[in-house]
């Protein structure tokens, strides 16, 4: 225990230790009593805290009063957990020189095909600590290409190397490493043509997505933040709940999550120790995280892209907070096991602006940490709570943004990249305006999302007696909007072969369009509902004519088709888009 005095750089979970001062800062500060405030702000100071309160931001006055009723209160508290210290650098000398190199004994497919997941094996040294004092990499050849893969250790004396190759043909290998029996192993792999629908990992194309192979890739995900904690049964009914669904593409957490609907404590943790012993962070879980890895891998099966959300701040077991040294070593481990998945994108944070313990510096530091140990490339993003990401840097490939759509078109024009709206909002019936919108409500969003040349994610809070949610644990979807959104995915899949996806288009003051100008156009009402619109389109081409009632799940080719200026029945029920589609000569 010490004695300091409380002020702006004191952390609120240190302060509210104090009876006294908890007092203080509720009377100041009334919204920390609810659960959402508590899990949010716990690790920012009371600095950080005041700066995003609105009544209390503005009013200088009233900080200044806070800090001083504080400084008055004798304060003792305990010392904070200290966080990891920087491991040695790994030791040339941690084998002994009558160990032979390469002497490791190396397991491994001769065989794989082209965006799979390729491994090699090796057995080697268990003494120390593995994870944090031997480094292990492996230069990957194919004619002039060379791309290197780092390794990881998995326990039990198992090393690992993955790779993901993207061309046909012969690809040899070597390995580097401080530990004189796995450095120098050789070997090869021939890689084949792709298998099934295996179209490798997706990539930028301009303001949408294609995959490697140039297949296109349009986006309809959503959200189960902590589904993989659940246990077998409850990750299993997941799966299959997502094999019937429209999603392509699901964010999801690696670490567990704390927070309403998601208070109990997972089936294992990430890192070596226990909530009441503390942790280990040099020393990872391997069963947490091969468990982890073959989640995705089932994603992947089903055609999902995994969003992996790398930090976020709803923690109650400071792995938010874990320090610079244990946040690096994390990050290389994690790609290293990750980084050949084909499913994988890197999303750093969920709302990043509430991680009180990193700053701007610690995100670029990260993305650059991630972009030079993952040789295939994956899409990374940042996500923001209040305070948007500058979307603008070179290594952010897509905006991940926590808001409305009806800024789409305008980030687009920004930031010269695709835009996702990866939370609008979710369908349900939890007390918090974020999670109880209508179904109608939610399709609406997403809607008009695509139209103006964005991406919207789905998301699902219905309370249950068994508190599971499907935006934190997964399970079953109990909504509506679920179904409705398999309509929008048809409608995409839809869009001409050679289009990558639908841009925003100019049109009249309330009508909002999008599509490619004089082949293709999508226009949607929203909560409008006429009987009927006039569209003025540039003469010389002809069109064909869909009426979609996005609601009840309808397409309704018009008789006619139609050319210049011209008029087009409508059902006057809201929810309802129409499609135009030139008429090949």
């Amino acid at each position: 225990m010490i004695t300091m005095a409380y002020g702006p750089s004191s952390v609120v979970g240190e302060v509210l230790r104090n009876e006294q001062a908890a007092a203080i800062v509720r009377r100041y500060l009334p919204g920390l009593q609810s659960e959402l405030m508590r899990v949010q702000c716990m690790r920012g100071t009371l600095e950080q805290v005041t700066g995003f309160v609105p009544d209390i931001r503005t009013d200088p006055a009233t900080r200044e009063a806070l800090y001083s009723e504080l400084a008055a209160v004798e304060a003792t508290t305990h010392i904070p957990a200290a966080q990891t210290d920087a491991p040695l650098p790994p030791s040339p000398d941690y084998e002994s020189s009558d160990v032979p190199r390469g002497s490791a004994a190396l397991i491994k497919r001769t065989h794989s095909t082209r965006w799979r997941t390729f491994e090699v094996e090796l057995h080697g040294p268990a003494h120390g600590n593995p994870y944090t004092d031997v480094i292990l990499s492996a230069d990957f050849r194919l004619g002039e290409r060379n791309l290197t893969a780092q390794g990881f250790y998995d326990g039990d004396g198992v090393y690992r190397i993955r790779f993901m190759p993207d061309e046909e043909g012969t690809w040899t290998f070597r390995t580097s490493s401080n530990a004189r029996s796995l450095d120098g192993v050789v070997g090869d792999v021939h890689c084949g043509p792709a298998a099934g629908e295996d179209h490798g990992p997706v990539r930028i194309h301009g303001f949408h997505f294609r995959h490697a192979d140039g297949t296109r890739y349009l986006p309809i995900g959503t959200t189960a933040y902590a589904w993989t904690q659940q246990g077998d049964a409850l990750e299993e009914q997941t799966l299959r709940t997502l094999a019937s669904s429209p999603f392509n593409k699901l964010r999801m957490c690696v670490f567990p999550k704390s927070f309403v609907y998601s208070t109990g404590e997972p089936p294992q943790y990430p890192f070596a120790g226990s909530p009441d012993d503390g942790w280990d962070f040099l020393r990872p879980n391997h069963a947490y995280f091969r468990h982890l890895e073959q989640r995705i891998a089932q994603l992947a099966e089903l055609g999902i892209q995994a969003d992996v959300i790398l930090l976020h701040p709803y923690d109650r077991w400071g792995f938010s907070d874990m320090g610079a040294a244990a946040d690096e070593h994390y990050l290389r481990y994690l790609v290293a096991r990750l980084g050949a998945y084909p499913n994988v994108w890197w999303s750093l944070a969920n709302e990043y602006d509430l991680m009180w313990a990193k700053d701007t510096a610690d995100w670029h530091r990260f993305a650059t940490l991630i972009r030079e140990n993952d040789p295939h490339g994956h899409p990374i993003s940042v996500h923001n709570w209040v305070e948007l990401w500058d979307n603008s840097v070179s290594w952010v490939t897509h905006a991940s943004i926590q808001d409305s759509p009806a800024e789409i078109t305008e980030w687009r024009s920004r930031w010269r990249k695709p835009v996702l709206i990866d939370e609008c909002g979710y369908e349900g019936d939890i007390e918090w305006g974020w999670g109880n919108l209508t179904p109608q409500e939610l399709v609406r969003r997403c809607w008009e999302g695509v139209v103006r040349g964005g991406y919207v994610t789905h998301g699902e809070c219905f309370l249950a007696d068994d508190d599971v949610l499907w935006w934190a644990k997964g399970g079953v979807l109990k909504g509506e909007s679920h179904a409705r959104l398999g309509v929008l995915r048809k409608v995409l899949d839809e869009l001409p072969i050679d289009v990558d996806g639908i841009d925003p288009l100019p049109g009249d003051f309330d009508l909002l369009m999008g599509g490619v100008e004089d082949r293709y156009y999508l226009i949607y009402f929203g909560h409008m509902q006429p009987r009927r619109r006039t569209v003025s389109l540039r003469p010389g081409t002809r069109y064909r004519a869909d009426v979609i009632d996005t609601w009840n799940m309808t397409i309704t080719q018009l008789p006619d088709t139609y050319e210049g200026t011209f008029t087009l029945p409508l059902p006057g029920r809201p929810y309802v888009a129409i499609r135009l589609q030139a008429l090949e000569e």
